[in-house]
């Protein structure tokens, strides 16, 4: 009996050994500001040349962090997508693990509002980028008129460029797949990453964020 309980003893302390020894993800730097909101640092990955080259790269990387692809019992990260016009490139800032509140299943992940990239001072935010652990599909919140992103237009003063304001979406199948979406603020647009490039499958219909699919789309291909 001695040893045995000798036994647990030793197994309970190399537990929590492990469990000490744990780290964050180093790719998870964020911290509430003062008033309130979240703030990233940057650039976690970059420079693309395109939205649809940062989303195939950015798949892969978010959805590989502890948790984001375990189902019902994971946890959505959340990013920054932004542009510099003295790079001509896109960038993704360091992630987010800040969670917000889950109802019946859904995850969500408090997107920052900030950014603290000391390299890129002239960037211009220009997308939220989040995971789902456990559904491949925009939420009816993601696409509602009470999260769209207002302006759904931003311009660049230095080179004239007009970008759209977007949502990312990632997730990774059970089969090692990983898929990326987008919604476009401003027309309202969803898209999904395929062979390299964006492909329309649907438009948002209604301020809930309902979602009409076109001719043969959907949510794989």
């Amino acid at each position: 009996m001695g040893i045995q309980r000798s036994c647990n003893l030793v197994w309970l302390g190399l537990l929590a050994v492990m469990v000490g020894c744990s780290t964050p993800s180093p790719d998870v730097r964020v911290r509430v500001l003062p008033d309130g909101r979240i703030q990233v640092t940057g650039p976690l990955a970059g420079p693309f040349k395109s939205t649809a080259e940062l989303a195939g790269n950015a798949c892969e990387l978010i959805t590989r962090q502890p948790g984001a692809s375990s189902g019902e019992y994971g946890i959505e990260y959340c990013a920054l997508i932004y542009f510099s016009s003295a790079a001509d490139a896109f960038y993704l800032s360091h992630l987010s693990d800040i969670q917000g509140e889950s109802k019946g299943g859904n995850k969500s992940c408090r997107v920052p509002s900030s950014l603290n990239d000391p390299q890129h001072l002239d960037a211009i935010i220009l997308g939220r980028g989040h995971s789902h652990p456990h559904n491949r599909r925009f939420s009816q919140q993601d696409l509602g008129e009470k999260r769209r992103w207002y302006p759904s237009r931003i311009a660049d003063s230095r080179t004239g460029k007009v970008f759209r304001r977007e949502l990312l979406l990632f997730y990774q199948e059970k089969a090692g797949e990983c898929r990326a979406y987008k919604y476009d603020y401003a027309d309202r647009v969803v898209t999904a990453l395929r062979d390299g490039a964006w492909v329309p499958i649907g438009a948002v219909v209604n301020d809930l964020g309902a979602i009409e699919y076109y001719d043969g789309q959907d949510w794989t291909p």
